[in-house]
């Protein structure tokens, strides 16, 4: 892990070359992965003038995904949900943990330490 101005990244270093790595990819990948769960209504962000919790458009995705680099160059992600109602909210995190995990392992081969979901809202209809 290395930083760049205030930008963290992860760097790879191969045979043939060096790979980085920014926290857009880990948080888009992140986003994608959760949104596209069962029972996933979208990411959001609490506001910091009113303190309610907004539901993000899908191009504002990753301000609810939250990477943090570690010293042993693994990363952990919080990331922050609304689901529908009616759904089981422990067998959708559950979801969400196995989907990130997988997709941002198999895109980047970064090992991820933990996958903290936070349900911030339930989605009425």
């Amino acid at each position: 892990m290395y930083q760049i101005g205030v930008e963290f990244m992860v760097r790879l270093q191969y045979e043939l070359g060096l790979v980085t790595i920014s926290r857009a990819v880990f948080t888009n990948l992140t986003g994608d992965a959760a949104t596209n769960c069962f029972g996933v209504k979208g990411m959001t962000v609490r506001s910091v003038t009113d303190g309610l919790v907004h539901l993000l458009k899908s191009e504002y995705m990753g301000k609810g995904v939250h990477v943090i680099f570690n010293a042993d160059g693994s990363i952990s992600i919080e990331l922050h949900i609304a689901v529908d109602r009616g759904v089981n909210i422990p067998v959708v995190c559950e979801s969400i943990i196995d989907e990130v995990r997988y997709k941002v392992i198999k895109s980047t081969g970064v090992e991820i330490t933990r996958v903290d979901v936070f349900v911030d809202s339930i989605i009425l209809g």
